[in-house]
Parts: C-alpha cells; structure tokens; sequence
C-alpha cells in the first residue's frame, strides 16, 4: 500500500506505475482516491469547525442564565442541540469515505523499483545469472516420485484417501532426508548470523489483510470456518505479523530472522504433467528469511538475501540461476523480486526453488510497523522475506542432480552429519530398471 499523499501529490506517477503493471482496470481507482480524500479532509474541517462553534456558543449559556435571560439562553442551547445532530452524521461519513479509500488503496500496487524489468507475466521474466554447470547425465532421469519410490520413500495414494490429492506420505530415508535438508537450512542461516525463530501457524485476519494482497489471499489461504483464523502460506505471514502496532528502536535494526514453519496453500489453478507428484502440493515445509529494516538499507539486503539462497544451494551441489520478475508477476505489494529456479536434469530446464521480495513499507504501512530514529522522528520500516529452502519441492532438485547410474543418491558433505554420516542413499530396488 502506497502513501495517500503521495498519490495525491504524484497522480501521474502512481497511474504510470499501474499501467506497467498491466492493471489498467485500476486507473480509475487513483482520481476516486483523490475526489475520496478531498471529501474526507472537508468533512474534517466542517467537523473542527462545528466543534468550536458548539464550544464557543456553549459558553454563553452560562452567562446568560447568571444574567436572568433564561430564553436567550434556551435559544443557545437549542443551538448546540441542533450542532451536535450535525456532527454524527458527518463522522458516519466520514467512516464511509474512509472505508472507500481504503478500498481502493489495499489494491493500488506499490510502486515499483526502477530496475524492474517490464512485462506482462512470469513468461517475461530476465535471467540474471547462472550458477555451476547444468549436467544432464547419459542414463534417463526418472520423474521425482519414481526415484522416491525405488526407496519406498512416498505414499501418495495413501495420503489421496485420507486427506485428498496434494497431500504425501515421505518414509524412511526420503522423509529423513526431507528433514535433514530443513535441519541443515536452519544451520546455514544462523551461522550466517540470522536468529532462529519457529513462528505462530495460524494469524488473525488483520494480519492476512497487512501482509498479502487480495488476490494472493484469495489464491493461497485456508480460513478456519468459525475463528478469525487463517493456516499461513509461508512463515514470512506470521513473522512480519509478529511486529504489528510496534515502534522499533532504530539501534535494534536490522532484525534478520530465519523461521521454520509448516506452509498451507489451495493452490488454486494449478494443473499439468509437471504439477503432479510434489510439486506444487497443499502442505510443505519452508526455512524462510525474514529481514525488517531501515528504507536506505534494503536493496543492498534484498541483494544478500537471494545470495543466501544460490549459495545454499550450490553448497549441495545443484546448478541454480535467478530471474528477474518482471513487473506484470509481482504481487500488488513488491517492490522487486527474483526467484531462485535449480536445474532439472530430466526436464533439461530450471524451475522455481525459492523466491526473494522487497516490499518496501507497504507491508509496514499497513500493519504500522514504525522504526524511532535517534532524533525521535518516526518512519516506517522497510520488509522483505527470501526462501532458504522449501522441500519436499527441494527435494525433487535434489535427488536428479544427485542420483547416480546404478539408482544410487549421493549425499553432499554438509548434509552428510544430518544423515548419519552416510554418503549415499541405496534403493530397495532400481528406479532406472523398465
């Protein structure tokens, strides 16, 4: 959500911004948030001015009922009861135009960064850079269930007949290995300095309504039916929620937090061959990056974060890239965005891994989340939030850069103490046997 007076002030500029997002649809809304604005500013003033004349007047009556003059003062006092009827129905005015503009402003997109390549979708999105040599190996690469189930390591059917289709049963080493890939995200974080944090997974709707825009809640979020309560999609919900109504010191910034949580999402739309299996699936586990910090500071931060991510990655061995979002694929509230997408040995090509966002204050506007600087002046911080690692999704990455000839899954060295200090992985039977 951007600053209404900069919208009042910059018109142009927020109208621009919406077109280079491809939501021309929302032109309409930025003259409406300005005509809004102006009746709310006048309801304002006619309010402050009928107070004092309420104030003004109301002093007279005392004087007039010393002095004997009961019927002037009666007239005075019919005065004030006739002000005071005014003034409730121009704060219930007020409350409408009020509720009007925020409307209007909860869907207006944040401003985009300069550097925002543009574009209508995610088909337009810019490679930024490779990282380590894509293999693609001389034996076929079975698809990620296939492997798994060489190891008896997946139940999907099961999971079909009790919770319904994008659920999974993980067994034996693959559910190990699922958890070794988390354990050793979190390690990875904190030895890179950011505070370990395992956060609420469920949060109120005041906090949904501060940390998504509408079309992501309405595309991701479980409500539980009878609470004010939604499952959150991504740690990144309840974690940001965590600072809602808070002034934060500016000596303590920057707040860099790594969270693990369990992640709930419908997925809605979400078909194809390569969205079987657990690709793209209701339920699954996430170590996140949380930064909360100063305006000036983010884009170098935004920087380190989606660093983060391509060096845990490249530390198990698998060849990622990052791409730029261009400015039709990112969310109202992005100020820019990359994603982290490893390489896929059976399908020859990279898919997304992770996804790094700044958010500059909007998610801060909307849940007040203040920093006071050292001069006493208070400013609104800015967010953002980046993937470490999200399996079992990882996990698809992993097991086809890492699978070997005979069926076999090695096992990087920095995984290998969270393995039991095992260097591979043997199947019960061969997922390469036809």
């Amino acid at each position: 959500m951007i600053d209404i007076k900069f919208l009042r002030e910059n018109p142009d500029v927020v109208k621009e911004n919406i077109k280079k997002k491809f939501q021309d649809r929302k032109l309409p809304m930025v003259d409406e948030v300005i005509e809004f604005d102006k009746e709310r500013r006048e309801i304002l003033q006619k309010k402050e001015a009928l107070q004092a004349e309420k104030n003004k007047i109301s002093k007279e009556i005392g004087k007039l009922m010393g002095q004997g003059k009961k019927d002037e003062a009666n007239e005075v006092k019919a005065k004030v009861a006739e002000i005071s009827k005014e003034i409730p129905a121009l704060e219930e005015r007020g409350r409408v135009v009020d509720e009007e503009i925020k409307k209007r402003m909860m869907v207006i997109p944040n401003i985009i960064d300069p550097s925002v390549p543009i574009g209508k979708d995610d088909s337009e999105n810019v490679e930024i850079q490779k990282y380590g040599e894509p293999v693609v190996p001389d034996f076929e690469v079975p698809y990620h269930t296939e492997i798994m189930e060489s190891f008896d390591g997946i139940d999907m059917d099961a999971a079909g007949r009790v919770a319904g289709n994008g659920f999974y049963y993980l067994l034996g080493d693959i559910a190990r290995l699922h958890s070794a890939v988390l354990s050793y995200g979190r390690d990875f974080m904190i030895d890179r300095g950011f505070t370990y944090v395992i956060p609420p997974y469920m949060i109120r709707s005041a906090v949904v309504n501060g940390v998504m825009s509408f079309d992501e809640m309405d595309s991701m979020m479980y409500k539980i039916e009878g609470e004010d309560l939604y499952l959150i999609g991504t740690s990144e919900h309840s974690m940001i929620g965590r600072f809602i109504d808070e002034i934060i010191p500016e000596q303590k910034l920057p707040i860099t937090l790594t969270s693990y949580s369990p992640c709930f999402r419908k997925e809605k739309g979400a078909h194809g061959i390569e969205e079987r299996g657990v690709y793209r699936i209701h339920q699954f586990e996430k170590q996140e990056m949380i930064v909360v910090c100063k305006p000036e500071e983010s884009m170098d931060w935004y920087e380190k974060l989606w660093q983060n991510t391509v060096d845990f990655f490249r530390s198990l061995d698998v060849p990622v890239r990052t791409l730029e979002c261009c400015s039709g694929d990112l969310a109202d509230l992005k100020v820019k965005s990359c994603d982290v997408e490893a390489w896929s040995p059976r399908q020859k090509k990279y898919f997304e891994v992770g996804s790094c966002s700044n958010l500059g204050d909007a998610q801060a506007r909307r849940l007040k989340i203040r920093v006071q600087g050292e001069d006493g002046e208070k400013y609104l911080a800015n967010t953002l939030n980046n993937t470490c690692v999200a399996p079992p999704r990882m996990l698809i990455a992993f097991l086809e850069n890492n699978l070997n000839a005979d069926g076999t899954i090695s096992i990087p060295v920095p995984l290998r103490p969270y393995m039991g200090g095992k260097e591979k992985l043997v199947p019960r039977k061969s997922c390469l046997e036809k």
